[in-house]
């Protein structure tokens, strides 16, 4: 029997076996990115992802749960990066620039431009709060270590946020993206605006940033 649509499972398992959570999520993700959250239907996802539509409710109560998910997934890897980061003993300006670079990895990362589900109107809802709690203490890292780095009162988290986020928009118009060049170039960016100098901003890049605590 030829295998409905689907993605592989990461272990990549001889019989073909389908991650069926993952596919739901990789399919909502390229509706939603495309087509819009509100004109895709979970017919349409299960249809997408190779699985029956009843699949997708033992998986997610609905398409709320599933964008949910998808937006989590772009902010706790770097929130787990930023708390990691709070504690190190290697100067602000090497622990920000580290969290800076691998943030605007992640937003950078895989085959759809999730970090575009942040302007869907129906983000707003109550039913995100979670994303946005999430948001907002990696929005707190950033003040903390701007802050840091710069011995400076102003609180520039949210224009150093501003300016990580910006690579969505940038990967929204340039499909051919320099991920690499972006991820430097953002990076020294945010510890120009928080006031660093050319040789603090080169040490930066320079000095290995430990993760353990």
């Amino acid at each position: 029997m030829a295998r409905r649509p689907g993605r592989p499972r990461a272990s990549g398992d001889p019989d073909g076996e389908r991650d069926t959570r993952r596919d739901v999520l990789d399919a909502a993700a390229a509706l939603f990115c495309t087509v819009g959250f509100t004109s895709t239907s979970t017919r349409a996802i299960a249809d997408a992802a190779g699985v029956r539509q009843a699949s997708i409710y033992h998986h997610f109560a609905g398409k709320d749960a599933i964008l949910l998910e998808l937006l989590v997934g772009t902010v706790r890897p770097s929130l787990d990066l930023a708390d990691a980061l709070a504690a190190g003993a290697e100067p602000a300006a090497a622990r920000l620039w580290a969290l800076v670079h691998a943030d605007v990895g992640l937003l950078s990362a895989g085959p759809v431009n999730l970090g575009v589900l942040y302007v869907l109107p129906e983000v707003a809802g109550e039913q995100f709060a979670e994303f946005h709690a999430l948001r907002s203490r990696l929005r707190a890292r950033y003040s903390e270590l701007a802050a840091a780095a710069s011995d400076d009162a102003d609180d520039r988290g949210e224009l150093v946020l501003g300016l990580v986020e910006s690579v969505i928009l940038r990967r929204r118009d340039t499909p051919d993206l320099d991920v690499p060049a972006v991820q430097d170039a953002v990076a020294d960016g945010v510890l120009r605006l928080v006031g660093c100098t050319p040789t603090e901003i080169a040490l930066a890049r320079a000095l290995p940033v430990s993760l353990t605590a």
